[in-house]
C-alpha cells in the first residue's frame, strides 16, 4: 500500500519521509528500535510508536488492532509495509551486512507469516513488556515524528 492512499492528513504528514512504527511496550520491538537507530547512521527514518497519537492514526487507517499490535510498521520511499515485509524494508536501508537480512522478503508469503505470527503471538511472553512505553531523550525527540 502507497501512503497516498491513507487520508490526506496522514498523507500530508508522511510525505517524503521514512518512519518505523513499533510497539513501544514490546521489549522485542522495542530492542529492534534500538538496533535501527544504531545502524541507521544516515538517519533516514524517523520513529512513532504505536501507542503514539500516530501510530494510532496509521493503525485505523490500516483496520489493524488498536491495543494489542499484531505488527510493526515501515514505510520507506511512500510504500507501507508489514509484518516480515517492513523488516525487509527497513534492512534493505541499511549498510552491508545488514542489507543481506532484506533477501527475507523473497521468502514464500506463506512462510512469511508464519514465521511473524509466531513471534509476534509469543513475544511478550519470550521476550517481555515494559510497563511504559519509551520516553526518547531530548537528542532522539527529533527522529520521533510524532513528539515534534
Amino acid at each position: 500500500m502507497q501512503i497516498t492512499n491513507l487520508p490526506s492528513p496522514l498523507n500530508r504528514q508522511l510525505a517524503g519521509k521514512n518512519l518505523i512504527v513499533f510497539d513501544g511496550a514490546c521489549v522485542f520491538c522495542s530492542a529492534f528500535f534500538r538496533f535501527m537507530l544504531r545502524h541507521d547512521r544516515a538517519q533516514i527514518f524517523h520513529y512513532a510508536t504505536a501507542q503514539s497519537p500516530l501510530g494510532q492514526a496509521l493503525y485505523t487507517a490500516l483496520n489493524l488492532p488498536l491495543v494489542d499490535f499484531e505488527t510493526n510498521l515501515v514505510i520507506t520511499h511512500g510504500e507501507i509495509h508489514q509484518r516480515l515485509d517492513a523488516f525487509a524494508a527497513a534492512m534493505a536501508e541499511l549498510p552491508s551486512p545488514w542489507h543481506c537480512a532484506s533477501l527475507t522478503r523473497h521468502l514464500p508469503k506463506a512462510l512469511k507469516d508464519a514465521i511473524y505470527k509466531l513471534i509476534a503471538r509469543n513475544r511478550y511472553r519470550i521476550f517481555g513488556r515494559y510497563d511504559a512505553c519509551l520516553i526518547p531523550d531530548a537528542a532522539l525527540k527529533a527522529r520521533f515524528l510524532d513528539l515534534t
